[in-house]
């Protein structure tokens, strides 16, 4: 697995990495991960990947997965 290119945020850390023919697209805040996995053969390269992870779209629905994660954890651990 190698890094293709990160992107530093305020909030998110973006890291791209290439491996087994796919395009793994891992988007860090706080202690909340996600990633996305793309086939190398739905995409022409590494800038559709840049384009992608900056679509205004895209971004508030990870962005609303965050604070989805982040509530559905605090509420379980309000239940222990």
């Amino acid at each position: 697995m190698r890094i293709v290119f990160e992107i530093p945020g305020d909030h998110v850390k973006t890291t791209v990495f290439n491996w087994n023919q796919k395009y793994l697209i891992k988007l860090e805040m706080d202690m909340y991960e996600q990633t996305y996995k793309v086939s190398e053969w739905d995409v022409t390269g590494d800038e559709d990947i840049r384009k992608l992870i900056e679509d205004e779209t895209f971004q508030a629905e990870y962005m609303e997965r965050f604070k989805q994660m982040h509530v559905g954890l605090h509420a379980a651990l309000e239940k222990i």
